[in-house]
């Protein structure tokens, strides 16, 4: 029986390929072996302590059916074969996002490491106040708001932010009013249709009120809105606030028109600009009382301070080729007495613009105190009178401005501020 057995296991099979198998098994005793035995497919291994041995044989040979070549599965094969695969949808097809995922986290994970390093707190809740600056539409569109921190380079020597700074962020949310209803062409606030015809906007008139100067890191709240003017003018207010206590910083109106900005000369608003802007116009009064005041026309020798050979920088351009508004405020400053600015602030301010100037223009600041205002006590306020020109004497800007001690706000200097307290 044994020997038949082995007899079997040896037999030659037909094989076409030694690669290709198929497992047939046989197990036998036989007498008592010491060890296992393998020999081309034969496989013993004790299987009692008796020394049987197990005996398996696997032959393996690809049958043929009519002379052709027949694959038999193996058992693994069958249950892999048997298994449902999964439907190819869009979804499986997808690159795996794991690795993106994971370095996504690992990023924000240290980020949040560093603040937790660095214990960052915002030492108010209203630091967090339009963190981007964005600005945002109010009340059905009518109203744009935008918020701004007083960085610590917006600052001057009263450690209070500069009339400049304020009157750039007027600037500002007016161009990102204009942006945000659509209406921004490829001009510097222009609208599509004034695009098409060369037209830009040029201001007029500025009256200022000033009522509390920010420090540095308040956040200042901006409201601005626009409502027509004449026929042929648009004005725009300003409302600005102490983010933290809703107080009053600054109010602000101003009247603009259009200008042809290759003729530079001014132009009427036509039916299609009018229009574009008629449905964001708020019909309100100004939000300061027009100051109807004459402004004065200085001369050189009824000025108490000229400062002379002031000339623009290219920085001082703005898209439209021509001196930025704000910097006007700036030289018309620069003939004002000095121990004014020591003890006083501005409080108001009022300008008339004639003409602009461009980047080869040299330009006089002419400054006379007014007479009521010499022999007052240095409690009292002071008014001025301005007037920025050229050299040939044609007028760029004519203005006035009203101060007072700066002790009525609590901002009296001081001393300077050291880098170690900083």
């Amino acid at each position: 029986m044994v020997a038949s057995i082995a007899a079997s296991a040896f037999s030659p099979v037909p094989s076409s390929s030694s690669s290709s198998v198929v497992s047939a098994k046989a197990s036998k005793s036989i007498g008592e072996g010491p060890e296992s035995l393998s020999v081309r497919g034969i496989v013993a291994k004790p299987i009692s302590s008796s020394g049987a041995m197990q005996v398996k044989a696997q032959a393996q040979a690809p049958p043929k059916v009519n002379g052709a070549k027949v694959a038999l599965k193996t058992e693994s094969q069958k249950v892999e074969d048997d298994a449902p695969s999964a439907p190819k949808t869009f979804y499986n097809q997808l690159p795996d996002w794991s690795f993106l995922f994971a370095a996504i986290t690992t990023i924000f994970l240290a980020a949040e490491k560093q603040f937790t390093l660095i214990d960052w707190k915002p030492r108010r809740p209203d630091m967090l106040a339009d963190a981007f600056g964005l600005g945002k539409i109010m009340q059905d569109g009518l109203v744009f708001r935008q918020n701004f921190s007083i960085r610590s380079y917006e600052i001057g020597a009263d450690r209070t932010a500069s009339i400049e700074t304020l009157m750039n962020h007027l600037q500002e949310t007016a161009l990102n009013h204009v942006k945000s209803a659509g209406l921004m062409g490829d001009g510097f606030g222009s609208t599509p249709e004034m695009s098409k015809r060369n037209l830009i906007w040029v201001v007029t008139k500025m009256q200022v009120l000033v009522e509390k100067y920010p420090s540095w890191e308040d956040v200042v709240q901006v409201d601005t809105w626009v409502a027509p003017s004449g026929k042929n003018g648009m004005r725009r207010d300003w409302h600005v606030r102490d983010c933290r206590t809703g107080q009053t910083v600054l109010r602000g109106t101003s009247v603009w028109v259009m200008m042809n900005k290759q003729t530079r000369r001014l132009s009427k608003i036509p039916d299609e600009v009018r229009g574009e802007i008629g449905s964001y116009f708020v019909d309100r009064e100004p939000i300061i009382d027009e100051d109807s005041r004459k402004l004065p026309k200085l001369e050189h020798n009824t000025a108490d301070h000229v400062r002379s050979g002031l000339t623009p920088r290219w920085s001082d351009l703005d898209v439209n080729q021509h001196v930025n508004n704000v910097k006007y405020i700036g030289w018309i400053l620069e003939s004002a007495p000095i121990s004014i600015l020591e003890s006083h602030e501005l409080a108001s301010l009022t300008l008339e613009y004639r003409r602009e100037c461009g980047r080869d223009s040299v330009l006089q600041s002419l400054t006379a105190v007014s007479d009521k205002t010499i022999d007052a006590s240095p409690e009292a306020g002071i008014e001025c009178q301005h007037l920025l020109r050229l050299e040939s004497g044609a007028e760029i800007v004519r203005g006035r401005t009203e101060w007072r001690p700066k002790s009525a706000q609590g901002l009296l200097t001081t001393g300077p501020i050291l880098a170690a307290n900083a």
